[in-house]
């Protein structure tokens, strides 16, 4: 037995708010990546070119993200494909664990080309640097502040805000090092600052990746354990035995569970189906369950499966 059709359309109108943001902030990330590659060709600065490529991933990846959204919102206004039972919602959380393996590649990369600049650091032009890197930072937090609301309850949304946070990141190291070199000449300032923002990516980028990861596998979500799961349908009125639980989560905010319950002999089908869907709403916040019910063990009807 399945419910959440009004959670269904949340999803719908909210998948819609979150592609109309996602496109805004992919414009302005666009748009900066371009004039940092062209002042840093105009300029020589190596470090400018080098956030101009670290922008291209994150701009990649965001646009990623924002074609697996238009998939699985898109895809829901023509008819669905029968052989597709849940859509293309799981195309989220793939382009989550692209992202995170990009962005890690990306971070990685930027540290190993820093440490290697600390026996050579190389000469750039500071002005060049303090202005885009200026341009940068409010750009960064213009796009980070559209993502934002979207990101707590969404895996692609969440992906794009850590790109984004990593080029704020990453402009506010070059206008730290900008200033460094302009008032002192101390050149070791720009891969320093490189090192200080790969070491910050990092740990985030891999959070993101566990998090899409458990989703692939079908682990249980975090906040719900399923035991409590489990003792919460037994205990309910009419029900004898609760086994074949299952419970995983779809994509970004949506639970599914599914389980099977012997009956107490006498007790109604229509009531303990409507109780333990209540109960799945309001204790464990899943939208959709698929029950079934099975008559007292006297009528055995589930058979062991060797799996």
């Amino acid at each position: 037995m399945g419910a959440g059709h009004d959670h269904g359309a949340d999803v719908l109108r909210a998948g819609r708010e979150h592609i109309g943001r996602l496109k805004a902030a992919v414009a302005i990330m666009a748009a900066l990546m371009l004039i940092e590659a062209a002042t840093g060709l105009w300029s020589g600065s190596i470090a400018l070119l080098s956030e101009a490529g670290h922008m291209f991933t994150d701009v990649l990846g965001m646009g990623m993200a924002l074609a697996a959204l238009l998939a699985v919102h898109g895809s829901r206004a023509r008819p669905r494909d029968p052989q597709r039972t849940f859509g293309l919602y799981r195309l989220e959380v793939l382009t989550a664990l692209a992202n995170a393996v990009l962005l890690s590649g990306v971070a990685i990369a930027v540290v190993i080309n820093a440490v290697t600049r600390l026996t050579e650091p190389p000469t750039v032009d500071a002005g060049p640097m303090l202005v885009v890197a200026t341009l940068a930072i409010a750009a960064n937090i213009a796009a980070f502040l559209l993502l934002r609301p979207g990101a707590k309850d969404n895996l692609n949304l969440r992906g794009a805000s850590l790109e984004v946070l990593s080029d704020l990141f990453g402009a506010a190291g070059v206008l730290a090092a900008g200033l460094v070199i302009h008032f002192t000449g101390w050149w070791y300032a720009d891969p320093v600052a490189a090192i200080a923002v790969g070491v910050f990516i990092l740990p985030r980028t891999w959070k993101l990746a566990r998090t899409a990861v458990r989703i692939l596998v079908q682990a249980a979500p975090n906040h719900l354990n399923v035991t409590d799961v489990q003792q919460t349908l037994g205990d309910l009125d009419g029900v004898a035995d609760v086994h074949d639980l299952h419970v995983w989560t779809l994509a970004s905010g949506m639970e599914v569970a599914s389980a099977h319950l012997t009956l107490d002999t006498g007790a109604d089908v229509a009531t303990v189906l409507d109780l333990a869907r209540e109960r799945l709403h309001n204790d464990f916040h899943i939208e959709h369950a698929t029950l079934q019910v099975e008559p007292p063990r006297q009528h055995p009807v589930c058979q062991s499966v060797t799996w």
